[in-house]
């Protein structure tokens, strides 16, 4: 995927996520690890594997906030994201 690619993808995650931060039935708290990298779709400058370890975690924590518990499908979901955010993290 091209950089250009991935910051749409990260825009368009980011979208979903203000809209799920805004409902009352989700903590905004499952949030704050994607909040305390700092790297957002305006942030151009930032690398290529900034942007996809910050959709991995985005990834993780919606679907977590769609999830049921860990082995519904969006559990299931969350959990591959955050080995994908672990690994693309090792990787900065």
């Amino acid at each position: 995927m091209h950089k250009d690619e991935l910051l749409e993808l990260h825009e368009q995650m980011l979208i979903i996520k203000n809209n799920f931060a805004a409902r009352e039935d989700v903590d905004e708290e499952i949030f704050e690890p994607y909040e305390q990298l700092g790297v957002d779709p305006s942030h151009v400058h930032k690398s290529k594997s900034e942007h996809k370890h910050a959709v991995f975690v985005l990834g993780n924590a919606l679907a977590t906030a769609m999830s049921e518990d860990e082995f519904s499908n969006a559990g299931r979901v969350g959990k591959r994201m955050k080995e994908l955010a672990d690994d693309a993290e090792s990787k900065l």
